[in-house]
């Protein structure tokens, strides 16, 4: 047997693990990059609005306006209003049930006089009260303040100026009226909620509410005069709001919030079913 002569070097074997130094670091950097930006658009997305709000001042104005005119005729009141809504009627300011056909919410009034700077309406529909309308006159007679509880629903209140028409000496409440939106806007107030959702998106609680994320897709609405909203960031501080009704664009928001977090401006403007144009300019002030 031939004995074996030398030795014979094998390289050192490499760990079955093996990670290069200078590779390793690389991928260090490129796991944390992309880390980093998976978690940026979460972070961008967060919706500056979160918060409660309360409504302090308001600019609004509506094109063609609302409009409502009372004129005496002989013992009784012609009474009709245009604009968003619209109703006729003519009845005595005596208590009693007067037919009014022909309007939508209701086909029956009673029409009570409280004083000369005074009235109630009660609105009934197939017999069943629909809303109680009180009505009172500003002492310098330049403004009336109209307020309507309905079953269920919070009161509104709108205000409406003096335009026209001849002052009655035995009925102030004569005359041509348009309404003041922007007083209306701040006498009936307004209270927002904005939470998140805790599913990437927000709840939004006004006078309409919705669950929506910021992602320009659209998203239902409920309690509204609109079907559907977009919301997009704008900004760093603002969100802009496109609302559609029956698949057209009926309105634009544009909401911003102060530097210093503590105010929240709306900027809207859009078409109402009647066909009217509106602009809003609202402050809100953080609860």
């Amino acid at each position: 047997m031939v004995p074996l002569i030398g030795t014979i070097a094998f390289p050192p074997a490499k760990p079955i693990c093996y990670i290069d130094p200078i590779n390793f670091s690389t991928l260090t950097r490129t796991l944390f990059f992309l880390a980093f930006a998976a978690a940026t658009p979460l972070i961008a997305q967060q919706d500056p609005r979160i918060g409660s709000w309360t409504l302090v001042s308001a600019q609004s104005s509506l094109d063609p306006p609302n409009r409502l005119s009372i004129t005496p005729v002989q013992d009784q009141m012609h009474v009709v209003m245009s604009g968003e809504k619209h109703f006729d009627f003519t009845a005595k300011a005596n208590g009693h049930a007067s037919p009014a056909p022909g309007n939508l919410g209701f086909d029956q009034i009673e029409l009570h006089r409280i004083n000369k700077r005074q009235s109630e309406v009660k609105e009934s529909k197939g017999g069943i009260l629909a809303a109680t309308v009180g009505v009172k006159l500003s002492a310098d007679g330049k403004n009336l303040t109209v307020t309507t509880s309905a079953p269920g629903h919070a009161d509104q209140i709108a205000v409406w100026v003096r335009t026209g028409g001849s002052k009655v000496a035995h009925d102030p409440l004569a005359g041509e009226w348009t309404e003041d939106l922007s007083q209306t806007r701040l006498r009936q107030g307004l209270n927002l909620k904005i939470e998140a959702d805790g599913n990437g998106g927000v709840r939004f609680l006004g006078d309409y509410s919705y669950d929506a994320r910021l992602d320009g897709k659209p998203y239902d609405l409920k309690n509204s005069r609109n079907d559907t909203v977009k919301l997009e960031l704008a900004g760093p501080r603002s969100v802009a709001a496109t609302y559609m009704r029956d698949n057209q664009v009926t309105q634009h928001d544009n909401w911003a919030v102060s530097p210093d977090g503590k105010e929240l401006t709306l900027n809207s403007s859009g078409v109402l079913e009647t066909g009217q144009h509106f602009t809003d300019k609202l402050t809100f002030k953080k609860q």
